[in-house]
């Protein structure tokens, strides 16, 4: 049976309140607000659902990026946390279509191309699959978001992956606005984005 374990994500923030627009009453974001700049577009990946282009954590100009690493074979924590931005980007109506999504994977070795362009394809159809079968370049994006995994193969040929399992919103300029731990809920995650939105 394979095993699945997470890392502990130790994430150090203070709550930061955010006025909802002019005149708006203040909201609490739920995620976390990095402590210092956390610039991420410098790393370019190949982005399999779209063949021979790269991608880099950036979102489109007036959007949102979520950005995700995981893998496909994930039994829990993986289609939880992409259910969570496929129910969030549906409920935000007008404002969904203003939310990108990139998945990368930390266990390219499976994972193939036509098996993450369909996996994430199933959450939502314009997403980005990411896939690289360059250790160090995986590992500097990774570096990047402050992620931690590590794909091991035991003697009973049984893999075993372990992955941070956070999602991070990155805006037009390629710098994390907020960070959601695993356990936030969708209502979470859909207002902190309306905020961000806003």
């Amino acid at each position: 049976m394979r095993s699945h374990r997470i890392l502990a994500l130790v994430l150090v923030a203070a709550v930061v309140a955010v006025s909802c627009g002019d005149g708006g009453e203040a909201r609490d974001l739920v995620g976390y607000r990095p402590s210092a700049v956390q610039q991420v577009d410098s790393v370019s990946v190949p982005d399999v659902s779209h063949p021979d282009e790269t991608f880099a954590f950036r979102a489109d100009p007036g959007q949102v990026l979520i950005v995700y690493f995981g893998y496909t074979s994930c039994p829990d924590v993986c289609p939880t946390s992409l259910s969570i931005v496929k129910s969030t980007v549906r409920d935000l109506g007008d404002d969904g279509d203003r939310i990108d999504l990139a998945m990368v994977t930390v266990d390219p070795d499976r994972d193939t191309d036509e098996i993450m362009s369909g996996y994430l394809g199933s959450f939502l159809d314009r997403a980005h699959a990411l896939r690289t079968t360059d250790p160090e370049l995986l590992r500097n994006a990774a570096d990047l978001f402050g992620v931690s995994y590590s794909v091991e193969t035991q003697a009973d040929g049984t893999v075993d992956v372990s992955h941070s399992g956070a999602m991070y919103a990155v805006d037009d300029t390629g710098k994390v606005m907020i960070t959601w731990p695993f356990g936030v809920t969708k209502d979470d995650v859909q207002g902190d984005l309306e905020t961000l939105l806003a």
